[in-house]
């Protein structure tokens, strides 16, 4: 997901989480990152492009890199 531009909108296709990190896959579903969710980039920080502001469903959320990362997304339309 981090790859999106601001503005990019794509459906959450599953969630990678680093080895040795098992519990974020569990954190971003509970915030709303399940398979088959329409998410949008509203906004990219300005230092290295940290914190990356999402929405999803009705909530948005400030993520950093690495989880967005997580997150594999198919663009869509």
């Amino acid at each position: 997901m981090a790859s999106l531009p601001v503005k990019g909108r794509g459906i959450v296709r599953a969630i990678h989480a680093p080895e040795g990190q098992a519990a974020l896959v569990q954190q971003l579903g509970d915030l709303g990152f399940l398979q088959g969710e329409a998410v949008t980039v509203l906004r990219h920080g300005w230092l290295g492009g940290d914190p990356i502001l999402v929405r999803v469903g009705g909530a948005t959320y400030a993520l950093r890199r690495a989880e967005a990362q997580c997150i594999e997304v198919e663009q869509a339309a």
